[in-house]
């Protein structure tokens, strides 16, 4: 929460209620980060707390990253007192037209004996299949007036079952075609259950279990299926998803490039390849799945595992691959990777698919700003695992107050900063797209070295330990350090 006047009774009440746990962020883009964190791991609705329209205004970035990846979110706005609105005093704004878009259910309470009825619908609402934000905006005056006292929850819309017929129509498909490739969303990412069974119909039928470049959450690792990804580059997704013929989704959607770009396709899938909805994001994927290997008559056998390996601890002058390389070497069982490292990140796939099981949080909406908040999330809902947040140096700097909500919370995260002091990701879209890339005016908009971030003195700052280092050796040390110690930390990794 970042509270303001029109929330302080909101805020008092939290003295009457122990059982919440109220957590204080610096920004709102870290609220609602945090708050997306905390539901995809906890895997039950976050509630943030905005001040009016411009608070809502600074969380909407990652509001919009938690609408893409279908968080459970009741996401709570103050709102001047009723007699007051007509006044349009200076922080009087459009809080509805401003929730809409990164909302799936918006409401005004306009009355007291009204909260505890609409907080409920809320709750109910933002779980929602497949998980949506609900936002409810509450007037100052329903915090201070008489009220209800309780309300008992409302019941959650259950998903809706897939037609027996469609089932039957896959199953056909991928007993008789060739060239079929299986596309999952988050309903499977999240679940190893429903990616073995996945796994066991591709292995028995020959074919490909794959997922977009994005989840939500991804449970990956040793021992846990082995998912093929499309790319974040156009060209490479294209080749990927060549001389596909039928393309089945299941809780997703078909695959699009993150960008248009000229004399290149929006779609990824070839134009021939024909497109068969198995199950939508709303619907049963898990109890379809389920009857979809009851057809086939798939065994257990889960296809293809990853099998653990952990790498030698890298040496030498330090590199994106290395630090992955070296985190691999170092994860615990069961951490968090929360990935903004964005170019960075590119190969991390591959370099860490044999570490110990772990999950891995995306930045499905593409707003950067999401990597320290989400993780600080995370921490809060699974204080016994290890988190790290895998941190581009450009974005990081959108959110790099959730640090102090990390040193006031003594939360386990491990904060990793990609530190080559430019908007690399930008550099490499100018190449792609513009002939005048080594331009003086254009290519000093995509760096960050006048002045140099120090990282370190902004953690510190923060109220988080940090460290700089630009070798391998001394990277392997900080980060086992950081996994040792309790309480967060920050490694600068100038690469």
């Amino acid at each position: 929460m970042n509270p303001g006047t029109s929330e302080i009774n909101f805020v008092s009440a939290l003295d009457t209620h122990p059982e919440m746990r109220s957590v204080l962020c610096l920004f709102e883009g870290v609220v609602t980060g945090c708050a997306d964190g905390y539901a995809r791991m906890a895997g039950k609705p976050a509630a943030s707390l905005l001040h009016l329209g411009p608070g809502l205004g600074n969380g909407i970035a990652n509001l919009h990253n938690a609408k893409k990846a279908f968080t459970p979110m009741v996401n709570i706005v103050g709102q001047h007192a009723m007699r007051h609105l007509e006044y349009d005093a200076p922080l009087s704004c459009d809080i509805e037209g401003l929730a809409h878009p990164v909302s799936g259910w918006v409401k005004t309470t306009t009355d007291a004996t009204l909260v505890a009825k609409d907080g409920a619908a809320a709750i109910a609402a933002s779980q929602s299949p497949p998980g949506q934000v609900a936002t409810l905006i509450l007037p100052a005056d329903t915090a201070w007036n008489e009220a209800e006292s309780s309300c008992e929850p409302q019941p959650i819309q259950k998903p809706n079952p897939v037609p027996s017929d469609r089932i039957s129509e896959i199953a056909h498909i991928i007993k008789t075609k060739e060239n079929v490739v299986l596309l999952v969303g988050d309903h499977v990412l999240r679940s190893e259950k429903l990616q073995r069974i996945t796994s066991s119909i591709a292995k028995k039928f020959g074919a490909r279990f794959m997922a977009k470049w994005f989840g939500a959450r991804i449970k990956r690792g040793a021992s846990r299926p082995i998912i093929e990804r499309l790319a974040y580059v156009v060209d490479q997704s294209l080749e990927i998803l060549k001389g596909t013929e039928h393309l089945v989704l299941i809780g997703t959607v078909e695959p699009v490039g993150f960008f248009a770009y000229p004399n290149k396709p929006s779609l990824l899938a070839p134009p021939a390849a024909e497109k068969h909805v198995f199950a939508n994001l709303n619907d049963d994927v898990e109890a379809a799945l389920i009857a979809l290997a009851a057809k086939l008559e798939v065994s257990d056998d889960p296809g293809e595992l990853a099998i653990l390996d952990r790498p030698a601890l890298p040496s030498g002058k330090l590199d994106p691959d290395k630090i992955w390389e070296s985190v691999s070497a170092l994860m615990p069982e069961n951490s968090i990777v929360s990935d903004e490292g964005v170019t960075a990140s590119r190969i991390a796939g591959p370099l860490t698919q044999n570490a110990p099981a772990h999950d891995w949080l995306h930045v499905t909406g593409g707003a950067i700003g999401q990597g320290l908040p989400v993780a600080t999330g995370a921490a809060v809902a699974a204080p016994d695992r290890q988190v790290f947040a895998m941190e581009a140096d450009g974005s990081g700097m959108y959110t790099l107050q959730a640090l102090w909500t990390q040193a006031r919370e003594s939360l386990n995260v491990v904060n990793i900063i990609f530190a080559n002091r430019a908007y690399k990701i930008l550099q490499v879209e100018m190449k792609k797209l513009c002939d005048n890339e080594d331009g003086p005016k254009s290519s000093s908009m995509m760096e960050l070295d006048n002045p140099n971030l120090d990282w370190v003195q902004l953690s510190q700052g923060m109220g988080v330990p940090a460290v700089s280092v630009d070798t391998a050796e001394a990277f392997n040390e900080a980060l086992k350090r950081g996994i040792e110690q309790s309480g967060p930390c920050l490694i600068e990794a100038l690469v």
